[in-house]
């Protein structure tokens, strides 16, 4: 039996590895490629995500959920391959979940960094490889520092803190400019924006991004698609519905392309 609230050393202990499958499929066949964005605002963190998954120059999925809930207070947006992403969310919620449960107290915000960093780093030979490769944006509200925060990480496990907002995938070049021309030179900086403010913004930085970025899902009204948009606060995470998206890209959006 493992350290007491080790999830990570159980897993260990049980056989559990992720790594690189002995046989990697061709790379052009992964599902990958998006954009993610997480900015702070004037009650917390929101992170929002685009829907599509490509592979090469292909349109695979157009409702994949980038901004996955890890526990009450954190997400993580996820930009590469999918597969590695996904598993990489359910382990951190069951070493979250495994932790509150054997310590009768929640893992601490700077040991919730530490597992993400870790199961990057143990990913590594995948990520060369080209077949795993993960650089998400981690965010959540630190209880103990008592304010929301936002990391984000390459491919190796490194982290590093977006102090005002951080992005990542193949669409962030075109949205990061212009995320520090807002916070620089807006009506306001980011942290002062109101929760429907920056979903407003979210959604527009995310339909510059799909315009400038194929392998960026942008929205589709006919359909009834939209981004996911959470909002991250002192009392938890609040998933913004399709129906106000709607609402603010009709009233924000789309008025301004006309």
């Amino acid at each position: 039996m493992g350290m007491q609230g080790d999830f990570f050393q159980l897993l260990k202990e049980k056989g559990y590895q992720l790594t690189a499958p002995a046989t990697p499929p061709a790379v052009e066949e992964l599902p990958k490629a998006t954009t993610i964005l997480a900015m702070k605002y004037r009650d917390g963190v929101l992170v929002a995500g685009d829907r599509r998954a490509t592979a090469g120059n292909m349109v695979m999925y157009d409702r994949t959920d980038k901004v996955l809930e890890i526990d009450r207070h954190c997400v993580m947006a996820i930009a590469g391959v999918p597969a590695t992403a996904y598993e990489m969310v359910r382990v951190l919620e069951h070493s979250f979940k495994y932790y509150r449960r054997t310590q009768l107290q929640d893992l601490s915000f700077d040991g919730k960094l530490r597992a993400v960093s870790k199961l990057l780093k143990d990913n590594v030979a995948a990520a060369l490889s080209g077949t795993g490769a993960v650089a998400p944006v981690f965010a959540g509200y630190d209880h103990d520092a008592g304010t929301a925060k936002i990391y984000f990480y390459d491919i190796l496990g490194a982290e590093f803190e977006g102090v005002e907002y951080a992005v990542s995938g193949s669409g962030s070049p075109t949205i990061r400019g212009t995320l520090h021309y807002l916070n620089l030179w807006g009506e306001r900086p980011l942290c002062e924006l109101t929760g429907t403010q920056a979903t407003m913004q979210a959604l527009r930085l995310l339909t510059c991004a799909a315009e400038f970025d194929s392998a960026t899902g942008g929205v589709n009204r006919d359909a009834n698609l939209y981004p996911v948009v959470k909002l991250i606060t002192q009392r938890g995470i609040e998933t913004v519905p399709d129906i106000q998206l709607q609402q603010s890209f009709q009233e924000h959006v789309v008025r301004r392309l006309a």
